[in-house]
């Protein structure tokens, strides 16, 4: 089996390093959380509201569209890893901008066409966070934390931080194994989709929503990966528990609206 971390740390963190590097984790954290207000202030609406929006045969088939999206994008995402190389952040968010502006001018049935496409950039800006925290995004245990990644609450809703308590044995994601992980993610993913959906779909301004909404989301989606993979290789180095040094991690979260500023 291959090796799942690409690089190795020159020595063991001391405690204070490993406390600042905790503390700026959860800065990151609380500045994702903030990354969907200028979308909910140029929408004039709630979060809970938006999804209302949507007609209801759309409500009611994203849980398993955003699991046949997930499918296809969990092949896409990782066979186009050899033909193109992971890219800067930057680019990524870049290209989802550009397409949520195409998917918003297009009205909804656009935007529903374009789902499954934005599904797949997320899920390779998600493998390039990885990657770039030393983890190879071919290992099933990374493909395991990338998925997980979107199973976040989404930059339009406000979130506890539960997400990332989440630590079990990683499991081979291969047949029922991987099906079962699929259908605990997407409900979530599709409720975030669904606000994003909903947003692209508003009258007059669905090219701006679009291109905001999808700028919010796959900064949003990057920003939790930094941290669950920051996570994940702070246990490494600083040679701690992951399941206990999450939990410390989680005691700083209530400190987020503080962090905000």
């Amino acid at each position: 089996m291959a090796m799942e971390i690409i690089e190795h740390p020159n020595a063991r963190l001391s405690e204070a390093e490993t406390q600042a590097r905790l503390l700026a984790l959860a800065e990151r954290y609380a500045r994702a959380g903030g990354l969907g207000m200028a979308v909910l202030n140029l929408l004039g609406s709630r979060a809970e509201n938006l999804l209302e929006r949507l007609p209801a045969p759309v409500r009611a088939g994203l849980t398993s569209g955003t699991e046949t999206a997930l499918k296809s994008a969990l092949r896409a995402a990782q066979a186009s890893r050899g033909v193109i190389g992971d890219q800067p952040g930057w680019l990524t968010t870049a290209v989802s901008t550009a397409m949520g502006a195409v998917g918003g001018a297009g009205g909804l049935p656009i935007a529903l066409a374009e789902l499954p496409v934005t599904v797949t950039v997320l899920l390779r800006g998600v493998q390039a966070v990885a990657a770039e925290h030393g983890f190879d995004p071919a290992e099933d245990s990374v493909q395991f934390d990338c998925l997980q990644v979107l199973a976040a609450a989404g930059p339009l809703e406000s979130d506890d931080g539960s997400e990332l308590a989440f630590l079990a044995a990683r499991m081979t994601l291969t047949g029922p194994a991987l099906n079962r992980l699929l259908a605990s993610v997407a409900p979530r993913l599709a409720t975030a989709l669904g606000q994003k959906l909903a947003a692209q779909a508003v009258p007059l301004i669905g090219a701006v929503a679009g291109a905001a909404t999808n700028y919010a989301y796959t900064s949003y989606y990057q920003e939790i990966a930094h941290v669950q993979f920051g996570l994940r290789r702070l246990a490494i180095d600083a040679e701690r528990d992951e399941r206990a040094l999450r939990a410390e991690f989680l005691r700083l979260i209530p400190a987020r609206r503080i962090l905000k500023g």
